[in-house]
């Protein structure tokens, strides 16, 4: 992996899980890359998908199957229309057949060619494998892993030293929260400013300016769509949609067309704090019911999260800034990219390796340092907004009910924005240069609980609510 760039940390994806849904989508077209390369893909007659781990035991909540097929199909998660997905999989499973890439069709039994192994595989709890049968009798396998983010990989980097060279191609090389404070105070510059330098050394300005422009555009859609969409989340827990009803109430009778226009409609509504914690709440919400229903949203940092960042920004522009444009929303995401960028490098950003400490928790520590720069806080102030969001999800378990990115996942996007929102307002108002607890410190922290936190409570649905509350119930 090279260095991590603001566009990993961000990424336009279809939900509801970017480690179980977007991870096995990408690791499905990386591996019809590979046997094009190979020279096997021609010889291609019948594949197999072995699922291991997390993406076994809450790999149908996930949609893991789905997305792992969609990506040997041969769609791009980023660009391929939502209401596309369900006639592309019934076409599958009616007529037994997968169209690879969108260029053979083979022999395919939903019910039997992908296969849900309980077992963990040693490198990551989340593994998969892809086979082959060749039309010359052999076969050829791939494994890959989902290790959170969308990111994947094939195999465990063996040499720390190799690890932490990665990330010396940027002019400003940074690791840890200590290389950022660094290198904002030896360049007198804000955090998004070094982020920025980073950036252009791999691509230009105007290609920065369009990919976060894009991500934006994504983040208000879903809220949007979220916000104006009724009905009940699929996956059988019978989870109606609260965005909607908590929209109505608040925006009153004013009339809009385009979501540009609602954004300036919301700025007219009345601002109460009850109705700033219920905006916010509505935004975060209304991504994350988009996401559970396979929509379109941002990894921010995982798809799990969605809500957090789009909520916090929006909370932004509609109440602490009415005049902020793009160039705010572009500071804005610069930080959170990096924020997330520390704790991806320092721990995990992985729910099956550090529980939902390592999603939601990083996601306001994102959002949360985030908003202290627009804000007018120092490096210092937000890297202490960034720290004070993550200590206060320490320990925090990931245990979908049923496996699915329902409950309690998507209030947790709401009480992970406001838990942003008055972690960015505790830094503003305090002594940054004497922190107690350093950004690095708290990262470490959270890695150590996530090693020592049960399995059970790692995105297996095997503890906590998951065990607790069953469809039945619901």
């Amino acid at each position: 992996m090279e260095s991590i760039s603001v566009f990993d940390m961000l990424k336009i994806g279809v939900g509801p899980s970017s480690s179980h849904t977007l991870g096995p989508w990408r690791a499905g077209e990386r591996w019809i890359k590979e046997l094009k390369e190979a020279g096997k893909f021609d010889l291609v007659e019948g594949v197999t998908i072995h699922l291991y781990g997390s993406l076994s035991l809450t790999g149908i909540g996930h949609a893991t199957d789905l997305a792992s097929l969609l990506g040997l199909l041969g769609y791009d998660p980023v660009t391929i229309p939502v209401e596309n997905i369900d006639p592309e999989i019934n076409n599958i499973k009616t007529f037994n057949r997968l169209n690879l890439n969108q260029e053979r069709s083979i022999d395919f039994d939903f019910e039997n060619d992908i296969v849900f192994n309980k077992k963990f595989l040693p490198f990551h709890p989340n593994g998969m494998k892809f086979t082959a049968r060749l039309s010359n009798g052999k076969t050829t396998s791939s494994t890959f892993y989902s290790i959170g983010g969308g990111f994947v990989v094939k195999e465990e980097r063996k040499n720390a030293k190799k690890q932490l060279q990665k990330f010396k191609q940027f002019p400003f090389p940074i690791v840890k929260g200590t290389d950022l404070a660094h290198f904002c105070k030896q360049e007198n510059k804000k955090i998004s400013e070094i982020v920025y330098e980073n950036e252009k050394s791999l691509r230009t300005e105007e290609e920065i300016d369009a990919g976060l422009k894009a991500v934006w555009d994504v983040m208000l859609e879903s809220m949007y769509l979220g916000c104006h969409t009724e009905g009940i989340l699929p996956g059988g827990l019978n989870v109606r949609r609260r965005a909607p009803d908590s929209h109505k109430k608040l925006i009153g009778d004013f009339k809009y067309d385009t979501p540009e226009e609602w954004i300036e409609v919301i700025r007219k509504t009345e601002v109460k704090f009850r109705s700033i914690l219920k905006w916010v709440s509505c935004f975060a919400l209304g991504v994350n019911e988009v996401n559970a229903s396979l929509g379109r949203v941002v990894t921010a940092p995982t798809n799990g999260s969605a809500g957090v960042i789009p909520a916090v920004l929006m909370y932004y522009l509609t109440i602490e800034n009415h005049d902020a444009g793009f160039e705010k929303i572009k500071q804005f995401l610069l930080v959170a990219g990096e924020i997330g960028s520390l704790f991806k490098k320092g721990a995990t950003i992985s729910a099956a390796m550090g529980g939902c400490q390592a999603e939601i928790g990083v996601s306001s520590s994102m959002a949360a340092g985030a908003l202290a720069e627009v804000m007018g806080g120092t490096p210092e102030q937000v890297m202490m907004a960034s720290e004070i969001a993550m200590e206060h999800h320490l320990g925090l378990t990931c245990d979908p009910i049923a496996g699915l990115v329902q409950i309690p996942c998507i209030e947790r996007n709401s009480m992970g924005a406001i838990k942003a929102i008055n972690a960015a307002e505790m830094a503003l108002d305090a002594d940054s240069i004497h922190a107690k607890v350093p950004l690095d410190k708290v990262i470490e922290t959270m890695w150590e609980t996530a090693k020592d936190m049960n399995s059970k409570y790692k995105e297996t649905s095997e503890g906590g609510l998951a065990v607790r509350v069953s469809l039945s119930d619901c």
